[in-house]
């Protein structure tokens, strides 16, 4: 049966790779990004089964009516991706602009709050699902990234105690690990700079390796738990490769 799901940052890298699977298995997606053009190409290559909106999350006044028309597309939310997310500023605490901070936290904490606040009263009518996108950094510290890593942990309680307060609906909090999208790029050309030398070599050695994941090995995970995370679930943040997942994580 055909289910409707939300998902950010959906124009490119994880987010795309996510929509796509889901479309691949006959569901209904509403896309949201930035960035229009890549929206628009999904949308023209799934006219009947996608819908999207043009929208910066950071501004939180834009939550309501992306539920707003999700639901009105597709009559109903079965769940949703926030996966939308930047890693600047990479700067170190004692150098950090607390604008650029606010700025990020808008983006990467309260959109997430936002959006879950608005979709809660469709996802109870569903008993839906929502998964959102983490990173190790929210449980380990890097150099310069104490924007991005502490935002990152406040989405893994965020996710928490959406488990706790929500019994019909049922939460999951992802680290994809290291894919090969503009993200890592941002690391190897802007990291060098205030993070530790042998970490951002890290990172750039891993990409020369060919070590970096396709988007679509943690996506199929990720795609696979919104349409049937089990309430066991509810609350936790794992690993996308942990053994629990080995089930969502399919032959991609």
């Amino acid at each position: 049966m055909s289910k409707a799901y939300i998902v950010t940052g959906a124009s490119r890298g994880l987010g795309l790779a996510v929509a796509q699977l889901l479309l691949r298995a006959s569901h209904k997606v509403f896309v949201v990004a930035r960035s229009e053009a890549g929206l628009q190409k999904l949308k023209s290559e799934h006219p009947s089964s996608v819908e999207y909106a043009s929208a910066d999350l950071g501004d939180l006044k834009t939550a309501p009516s992306i539920i707003q028309a999700a639901t009105k597309a597709f009559g109903k939310i079965d769940g949703i991706v926030i996966n939308h997310g930047v890693l600047t500023p990479l700067t170190k605490i004692a150098d950090a602009d607390v604008e650029d901070w606010r700025r990020a936290y808008d983006i990467n904490v309260l959109s997430a709050v936002a959006l879950v606040k608005e979709a809660i009263p469709e996802l109870r009518k569903t008993k839906g699902r929502i998964v959102f996108v983490s990173s190790g950094a929210a449980t380990g510290a890097y150099t310069a990234w104490s924007a991005y890593g502490t935002a990152k942990a406040a989405v893994n309680h965020l996710c928490a105690h959406v488990g706790v307060e929500e019994p019909d609906i049922t939460s999951v909090a992802i680290s994809p690990g290291k894919i090969d999208t503009e993200m890592q790029q941002v690391i190897r050309e802007q990291g060098g700079a205030a993070m530790r030398a042998e970490d951002h070599a890290s990172f750039v050695d891993e990409h020369s390796a060919g070590q970096l994941l396709k988007p679509e090995q943690p996506g199929a995970v990720i795609a696979g738990l919104v349409e049937g995370a089990s309430k066991d679930m509810s609350g936790k943040h794992f690993r996308w490769n942990d053994d629990v997942l080995k089930k969502f994580r399919g032959t991609s």
